[in-house]
């Protein structure tokens, strides 16, 4: 019998397995959270909208309309449950969650395609309505065709603050100002490796001159120092420090933080996958050998779900565990050499991002004691410094014990790296010592109806 293969994710990763498994012959069965395919970078607007892929997509729409053709090619050849939630995987098996209908699915392979959501590193102010991450931001014009405010910051680093800021210009967006950690320097030092994929960078370029072209000032080198706002009001302004300590401040409405990416890994974690530490981008990542397989057998993680290297290697990783599958359920496949040596392009390629625009650790140290670091618990840096003094909690989860950082509804998603970050400062650990918040299920909140036809 022709195995059941599984996969989790209809982005970049999970689209392109899918199709490598309905070319082998397979019908295999694709999950997706979302009300359409496309994942978070190529998300489709809703039917009915009708925005070009150039206004939607920028330089990327030639990508998105490729990987769109794709999977409208293949939806009468896989079982497609979209709006269809994962929330916890037992041995062999995923259990989904669809409105208040609740299913649990067999499977001999399960490609989990999970993709990745922002990492944020906390600032003075940043619980007030209207700051949102970028991935948040950028969901808001792909999704509802809105913006998240009339006249917008932009702040934090890497490709996607760039990538938003010139997606909101292209609408019609009102951006106030784009505020990068980074310096030029860090950029130039990472250039050789960047050209490890040139048309990205071409890319990378081209967003900057959109910017320039609009006329919205770009500072680089500055420190976020507080978002000023009021709980009647929200948001009205940012203030940060430039390379010499000058404090500057810009009026606006609303704010779009981020700092790269992080994946999502609590699929990994609940399917009992082994992790590791990666020194290089400073987080724990789910063991994985060069073509996706994950330390359990049958489960395979691509995508940058498993590593963030961008939606171009995301395809070929998807590609590329799809037939490491197939050839374990012993198939005959062609072409893994060749994903193989693409994807090692890419991996130099986001080493040089991560060296163009490096993840601020030492903000952390300087957190104003009265900084919110879980917005879900409303728990201050001061707090969780209060927690490893007082009890001597230097690992994650005992200090989530004592302090309830990362109980909340995101279960740590948005303040567990850099609540890791404090812990280490504070008590002079290494980072890699503090370990991980470990993964429960349900993965996200279920309705109460559902909890409820579960029982029964």
């Amino acid at each position: 019998m022709a195995p059941r293969v599984v996969i989790v994710g209809a982005g970049p990763a999970g689209v392109r397995a899918a199709q490598a498994l309905v070319e082998a012959g397979l019908r295999p069965t694709l999950i997706d959270e979302g009300r359409r395919d496309g994942g978070q970078i190529y998300r489709r607007q809703p039917e009915g909208f009708s925005r070009s892929y150039e206004t939607l997509y920028g330089t990327e729409a030639e990508r998105a309309a490729s990987l769109h053709q794709s999977f409208d090619a293949l939806k009468q050849k896989i079982d497609y449950l979209p709006e269809t939630l994962v929330w916890n995987i037992s041995p062999g098996a995923v259990h989904l969650a669809s409105g208040t209908h609740y299913r649990t699915l067999p499977f001999d392979s399960l490609i989990v395609c999970s993709g990745a959501t922002d990492r944020l590193m906390p600032v003075k102010g940043w619980h007030q309505a209207g700051t949102y991450s970028l991935g948040g931001a950028q969901v808001a014009l792909k999704s509802q065709g809105c913006a998240i405010g009339s006249r917008i910051v932009m702040m934090g680093s890497g490709p996607l603050l760039y990538l938003v800021a010139a997606q909101y210009v292209k609408a019609g967006a009102q951006v106030a100002a784009v505020l990068d950690t980074s310096t030029f320097m860090q950029r130039v030092a990472a250039l050789p490796r960047l050209l490890a994929i040139p048309a990205a960078l071409r890319k990378g370029i081209a967003l900057t001159r959109v910017l320039a072209s609009a006329q919205v000032p770009v500072y680089r080198g500055v420190q976020p120092v507080e978002i000023k706002g009021s709980a009647q009001d929200g948001v009205s302004g940012v203030v940060v420090a430039l390379p010499g300590g000058k404090p500057l401040e810009f009026a606006c409405d609303a704010v779009a933080l981020g700092y790269h990416l992080r994946p999502e890994t609590q699929l990994a974690d609940l399917a009992g996958c082994r992790f590791v530490f990666d020194d290089h981008a400073q987080q724990w990542l789910p063991q994985i050998d060069e073509d996706g397989r994950s330390s359990v057998k049958g489960i395979y993680l691509a995508g940058d779900g498993a590593r963030v290297r961008g939606a171009d290697a995301a395809e070929r990783s998807g590609r590329l565990a799809a037939l490491a599958a197939l050839r374990d359920h012993g198939m005959q496949v062609q072409g893994i050499e060749a994903l193989r040596a693409e994807l090692a392009r890419f991996t130099r390629f986001a080493a040089g991002l991560r060296e163009a625009f490096p993840w601020p650790a030492q903000f952390a140290a300087s957190l104003p004691d009265e900084t919110i670091v879980c917005r879900c618990e409303a728990i201050t840096a001061g707090e969780l410094r209060r927690v490893v003094h007082a009890t001597g909690a230097q690992e994650a989860n005992r200090a989530k014990a004592f302090s309830r950082v990362g109980m909340g509804r995101c279960q740590g998603r948005y303040c567990g790296h850099a609540g890791a970050e404090i812990i280490a400062a504070t008590a002079s650990v290494p980072l890699s010592s503090v370990g991980r918040l470990r993964g429960q299920a349900p993965v996200k909140p279920l309705p109460v109806a559902l909890a409820e036809e579960v029982n029964e």
